[in-house]
């Protein structure tokens, strides 16, 4: 067989049988994670229960159809009537329906009221979890890549240092080298061993906390594409800002609890108030010390209650509601204030982070060159092994933090958005677009 021959067979066994052939993606991981996410299906069960308090509310002023049924033994003994002296045991059933409709409730009208706030709470509380999903798996994501990217700078270091201690012990092997020089070179390079040891582990951590997201294996990512910093669009903070307070989630949640927290006070309120039912009763009797006797009985009435001494319980009831909304009212001002310092700090987040990675890149490409200098100055004896490690300690430094800003530069674009309740699918896609396939 060729070796060409079996170099095809070989890469296409590594085909079949490659667990990840195809990198996954931004949005790929986000499909999975919204699959599996528990914070997301609470938020969406808890929609659903809020969901039915409406109509619970309401059913306070639809009709109540009930049925009764009994059978008994019963004993009597009746006397006093035109001598009558008799003992008597017997048998009894009977049953009835009994048809009610509300004419007025007053505590029910305002139940129904505060149902729609509960549910538009609910409702807000699964966007906020959605956008919040959203971004934790952004961050995850890119965590990942930035952890991957710090490990073969580690890599990259331990190698470098690695030919610089050959290069010194050679020297010194050949008479123009020295001892010091060896063993600082070794103790750099033992270090950069332990530093790539530590990239390998914060590597597999952030994976792991990007696999809590989509709770199954992620294989491997796609990476970043060379792109052009962008800072916040508009280019205003109050801007942002004002959207914010109009539009995320968490205000408009707290807005809706606020709301719900004074119908509530008001249901209180109203249970002093009559209600006014209308009633209707078919009831059928048959058992009794007479013989024969049977009694069949219908009958429409207008009822009427209304509490006037409950012990003190209305009042106590409607203070707490009040204090109730009060401290409502309260977390809607510190909700305010928080989503506008997370605006405004991710707004200048991202403004400093354009300006921060043009500065990294420029420090990596110029230490970059001081290395090549540094290097090609020790081998003719104008610098010292001082020199180069060091010039090669800030190389790599220079390097971690560009990695740094260029994954910082990324996730601020995402975080701004999901500060200002504007984070959706449409930003991931634009996020996913800079990733290669």
């Amino acid at each position: 067989m060729s070796a060409l021959r079996r170099a095809i067979i070989t890469g296409f066994a590594l085909f079949l049988t490659s667990p990840a052939i195809f990198a996954e993606d931004l949005l790929s991981v986000y499909q999975q994670a919204i699959q599996t996410d528990p914070q997301l299906a609470e938020a969406r069960a808890n929609l659903q229960a809020a969901e039915q308090d409406k109509p619970l509310a309401r059913s306070a002023y639809l009709p109540h159809l009930g049925l009764g049924a009994s059978v008994g033994f019963n004993t009597g003994h009746f006397s006093g009537f035109a001598g009558l002296d008799i003992s008597k045991a017997y048998l009894s059933n009977s049953y009835s329906v009994s048809l009610t409709q509300a004419v007025f409730n007053g505590p029910a009208l305002s139940a129904i009221k505060q149902a729609g706030s509960q549910i538009q709470a609910a409702a807000m509380g699964l966007a906020y979890t959605e956008q919040d999903l959203a971004l934790r798996v952004a961050k995850a994501y890119f965590a990942v890549l930035e952890a991957e990217a710090q490990e073969a700078i580690a890599k990259k270091q331990t190698n470098l240092l690695d030919s610089i201690y050959k290069q010194t012990e050679a020297q010194l092997q050949i008479g123009t080298g020295d001892i010091i020089s060896v063993r600082e070179a070794r103790a750099r390079l033992d270090s950069a061993k332990a530093d790539q040891i530590q990239a390998e582990n914060a590597t597999q951590v952030a994976l792991r906390q990007l696999q809590r997201l989509t709770h199954a294996p992620v294989g491997q990512l796609a990476p970043l594409h060379q792109f052009q910093a962008l800072g916040p669009q508009p280019d205003n903070m109050q801007d942002w800002v004002a959207t914010a307070m109009k539009s995320s989630p968490q205000i408009l949640q707290a807005e809706a609890q606020t709301q719900s927290a004074q119908d509530a006070v008001e249901v209180q309120r109203r249970a002093r108030w009559p209600k006014l039912d209308l009633q209707g009763i078919a009831q059928h009797v048959h058992g009794n010390p007479f013989p024969g006797f049977t009694e069949n009985q219908a009958g429409v009435s207008l009822n009427l209650s209304m509490p006037i001494f409950e012990g003190g319980q209305i009042s106590s009831q409607v203070q707490k509601a009040q204090a109730q909304s009060m401290a409502s009212s309260d977390h809607l001002g510190s909700v305010r204030d928080a989503v506008k310092l997370n605006v405004e700090s991710s707004f200048l987040d991202l403004q400093n982070s354009v300006a921060q990675l043009q500065a990294a890149k420029e420090s990596a490409q110029s230490a970059k060159v001081s290395l090549a200098g540094t290097r090609k100055g020790y081998e003719v004896g104008t610098r010292s092994i001082i020199d180069l490690l060091q010039t090669a300690t800030d190389y790599i430094r220079a390097e971690q933090h560009y990695n740094v800003a260029l994954y910082r530069q990324v996730t601020a674009r995402v975080a701004l958005k999901a500060a200002a309740g504007q984070l959706n699918i449409g930003d991931l896609t634009s996020i996913n677009a800079l990733l290669q396939p």
